[in-house]
């Protein structure tokens, strides 16, 4: 029964991507998700000493992809490449007090954004904010003083998840019923060469929530999960297309979440709530024109 269900769901697939397709020859401008080999499978991602996958948070790389930080017991861990494998993750200078998750990495290496459930000095007696928080790098090495985010990206009363930086120093992140927008919707806010603009929603998969959105550093790209699946969209103009779910690859089903891309741009990393581990799976991802 597993296999006809499998085979059943497989043509599925396949005649959907072929409408898909044939519709595109008829003037649809939405780029193909085709950025996954038919043959290819995710693989769990686990570094050494790691014996239970971790299903918290995707790694972010350093550009040589040396280093990686990602989110375990709600505590930002450090992890090197040496000898061939991941060494055993440990807790980085700036975590362990509060509970903090969702790191990501600046392209350059410079700044390393993360949520954090630490107190908000301008917030009101007794608020709880789960925020937007950041370090930067010094020039030993080590990490600055974790820094809170301010107004307009951070609000009080108002959580914001899952960021992302790009080499421009845009950020996105995730935000539940902000600015009179139901729901979880994605946003993101350009830097003004010093503040932030007022974030934007973005409106990527018709009214449906939209959960954790990683914007390429060169921002050609954003990946996205919406109602458990992951999507593409492509940057045009000023604003994105619709997104169009990935194959059956990675949309096996279960929910998926917290995408990244590696700072090659060949390995798609992402959380399995189906398997409760980071996954990571290779991709191509064609240029298109803004």
């Amino acid at each position: 029964m597993q296999l006809i269900s499998w085979l059943s769901r497989e043509i599925l697939y396949g005649v959907i991507i072929t409408w898909c397709s044939i519709f595109s020859l008829f003037g649809q401008s939405t780029p193909t998700a085709a950025i996954i080999d038919n043959n290819a499978r995710p693989q769990i991602f686990l570094q050494d000493g790691i014996t239970s996958p971790n299903d918290e948070s995707t790694p972010s790389f350093t550009a040589d992809g040396k280093t990686l930080y990602l989110c375990d017991s709600l505590k930002i861990q450090v992890s090197h490449w040496a000898n061939g494998k991941w060494t055993t993750p440990k807790t980085a200078s700036f975590s362990g007090q509060f509970k903090d998750w969702d790191p990501f990495l600046s392209p350059d290496g410079s700044r390393l954004i993360f949520v954090s459930n630490r107190p908000v000095p301008s917030a009101p007696a007794g608020q709880k904010n789960n925020h937007l928080w950041y370090v930067d790098r010094q020039a030993d090495g080590g990490w600055s003083e974790v820094h809170h985010l301010d107004e307009p990206v951070n609000v009080n009363g108002v959580v914001a998840y899952a960021p992302c930086f790009t080499s421009k120093r845009t950020v996105s992140f995730c935000s539940r019923n902000r600015d009179g927008n139901k729901g979880m919707g994605g946003y993101w806010a350009k830097w003004q060469g010093g503040h932030y603009e007022k974030p934007r929603q973005l409106k990527l998969n018709g009214d449906s929530d939209i959960f954790d959105p990683y914007i390429s550093p060169d921002e050609r790209y954003l990946i996205f999960a919406s109602g458990g699946d992951l999507y593409i969209s492509y940057r045009k103009g000023n604003d994105w297309t619709q997104g169009q779910k990935l194959g059956p690859q990675v949309n096996d089903g279960g929910p998926n979440g917290s995408p990244y891309v590696s700072p090659d741009g060949k390995m798609l990393y992402y959380s399995s709530y189906k398997v409760n581990a980071i996954l990571m799976i290779p991709v191509h991802i064609p240029i298109q024109a803004n």
